[in-house]
């Protein structure tokens, strides 16, 4: 039997380490490579594809969500498990829609995630207890007739907000988004308009609320 090579990624090298030893507990999975934060983890993911990466949600540079929707992009067999600390549905309903298989709270990755990760390769979702299969259809066909409002902001807009509020100059924002110091200044100026923010410290505020980087 082939063991399903897994991509963990996750900010904390304690957490890293716990989830691992959970993961490499089981004989049909392997843990083949671990990322500190988003962009590390595709990379990596780009140098030797996984069958499936767990991706913890708030990481720096780039958050789970953020990787998971970059991974769909590139390889869109990828299988895609997040694991957090946010147990509410505002994320697992976010994980879904960057093409996520599943959401597992860390609160009870013990008990769940070995059986998260193979009902992803089984290419079912993973409901964590307490979500609603009715409550999941109801978010799908709302989103599939558009009654979900759009988001505030476009993805690039997004990075570039989560870039800013983790301290990063202009500078380093481009070379790290692989764009223009102009392109960093107009995607910050719409991202203020759009959210109705004046400076980085109600940026900084709203990321935190937003999830996009941990308090």
């Amino acid at each position: 039997m082939t063991a399903t090579r897994i991509l963990l990624a996750d900010d904390h090298a304690l957490v890293r380490r716990g989830v691992r030893l959970i993961l490499d507990n089981e004989p049909d999975l392997t843990v083949i490579a671990e990322a500190a934060d988003g962009a590390e983890a595709v990379a990596l993911a780009a140098a030797d594809p996984p069958d499936l990466a767990v991706l913890d949600i708030a990481m720096p540079r780039m958050t789970g969500l953020q990787a998971a929707r970059e991974l769909t992009r590139r390889q869109p067999a990828l299988r895609i498990l997040i694991l957090t600390m946010y147990d509410n549905e505002q994320y697992f309903f976010e994980a879904l829609r960057v093409g996520a298989a599943g959401f597992v709270p860390k609160s009870v990755a013990d008990r769940d995630l070995v059986e998260a990760c193979h009902a992803a390769m089984r290419d079912e979702s993973f409901l964590y207890p307490g979500a609603e299969t009715a409550l999941v259809r109801d978010y799908l066909e709302r989103a599939r007739t558009g009654e979900i409002p759009a988001r505030p902001v476009t993805e690039r807009e997004e990075e570039v907000l989560k870039l800013v509020a983790e301290g990063h100059s202009t500078r380093e924002i481009a070379e790290l988004l692989f764009i223009s110091v102009k392109t960093v200044e107009r995607h910050r100026s719409n991202i203020l308009a759009k959210l109705g923010l004046k400076d980085r410290q109600e940026l900084t505020r709203y990321a935190i609320r937003s999830g996009l980087i941990e308090p």
